[in-house]
């Protein structure tokens, strides 16, 4: 059985031995390829021949000449090469190395609070007005977040639909629900696209569609290299990390509070009037604990207090 290394570096170890005797724009997919092969992983063989500025059938040939049937069994390849790099164990131990059980608590939360700061410090203000100005000028905004990113996705449809007229959570049991749920997106619609390693391949297609429909596209995610960006045209980029299978979220959820944030305060006097509609809801539903439990009563029903009387 080979080892995981041996796995990971079969497609490199390919690419070098063949390198020299590829033709030019060979030469420039190989070197995207070795730069790039998280996103490339993403790319069908047309559109990574458009990034790299060839033909599609100078990719396939590329692929053959790799010694793979054709462009699926090179894409397969590169999948198993991501697989491998980005699994659980060597994201941990390369964030977080043989630190100590007492060591945890503190360390853990030191690299939350550092990724925040890395955030703070490079996100891009004008793609964060231009993704509220996006939202208020959608007809309809829809919201996808797969597996880890599902309660980021929860969180910001939940408080988007205090704000916002026509919300929709993207519900991900399976790709053809993806597409049901999309069908009617159009060029007045903007979807929200949350995605962090290892990146979403069904929040990519989820992304593809909606940008082939002109809808707007918003993407959350950890880099401007993320394929997440390849159909968005507003990037809200936020620090994220992995400590064992854990998947450190503080960041992100800290971008999506200030978007929420921002957007009450564009639309103060709708969210007021919302909010103040749904006090008299819950309040006569029953919604939350204070109005489900009657306080206890300070004085006695008389024949109580006439039995205690009696005692004393």
């Amino acid at each position: 059985m080979e080892t995981t290394e041996n796995t990971t570096n079969e497609l490199i170890v390919r690419i070098e031995e063949k390198y020299a005797r590829m033709s030019k724009g060979q030469r420039r997919l190989a070197d995207y390829v070795r730069r790039n092969y998280d996103k490339a992983v993403f790319l069908t063989a047309a559109r990574l021949g458009e990034t790299v500025g060839v033909s599609e059938s100078t990719v396939v040939r590329f692929a053959i000449q790799l010694g793979y049937k054709g462009y699926p069994g090179f894409q397969r390849a590169l999948e198993e090469l991501v697989r491998n790099k980005l699994n659980s164990i060597q994201r941990m131990e390369v964030t977080y190395g043989r630190i100590s059980q007492s060591e945890i608590l503190q360390t853990v939360l030191q690299s939350d609070i550092d990724k925040i700061k890395e955030t703070t410090a490079a996100i891009d203000h004008k793609a964060f007005d231009l993704a509220i100005d996006t939202i208020l000028n959608a007809k309809r905004i829809y919201v996808i977040g797969i597996r880890s990113c599902a309660p980021l996705a929860s969180f910001l449809s939940f408080y988007l639909n205090l704000i916002c007229p026509e919300v929709t959570s993207v519900t991900t049991n399976s790709s053809s629900e993806i597409f049901e749920q999309l069908i009617r997106i159009s060029e007045e619609d903007v979807i929200i696209g949350i995605s962090f390693p290892r990146y979403s391949m069904r929040t990519l297609k989820a992304l593809e569609f909606a940008s082939n429909r002109k809808a707007k596209v918003i993407t959350l995610t950890d880099s401007i290299h993320s394929p997440m960006n390849l159909y968005s045209s507003c990037n809200l980029i936020a620090r994220s990390d992995i400590a064992s299978i854990v998947d450190s979220l503080v960041a992100p959820l800290s971008v999506i509070n200030a978007l929420l944030v921002a957007l009450c305060m564009k639309k103060q006097k709708e969210v007021i009037s919302t909010l103040e509609t749904l006090e008299d809801i819950w309040g006569e539903y029953q919604v939350y604990s204070g109005d489900e439990l009657n306080p206890v009563s300070t004085s006695f029903p008389k024949d109580d207090a006439d039995d205690i009387d009696d005692e004393v």
